[in-house]
């Protein structure tokens, strides 16, 4: 009980500062080597919150086959 409070603690103060917490599978492009990269929690710079969605999103799990 203790380990999920502090993840979830961690995560609102994550959101608080120069970073985002997006929640919800998402994925990248599958590389050339036929690998690629999925999480249900990702940690954005905010900078770079626009490139973000359109590189690691929804639509590249279902293009490298995954179940949402």
């Amino acid at each position: 009980m203790k380990k999920i409070l502090s993840i979830l603690i961690l995560l609102f103060l994550t959101n608080c500062s120069t970073h985002s917490v997006k929640l919800g599978k998402k994925c990248t492009k599958l590389a050339s080597d036929k690998t690629y990269e999925k999480s249900f929690i990702w940690i954005v710079n905010n900078e770079t919150l626009n490139d973000f969605e359109n590189k690691i999103n929804k639509e590249n799990c279902i293009e490298n086959g995954e179940k949402l």
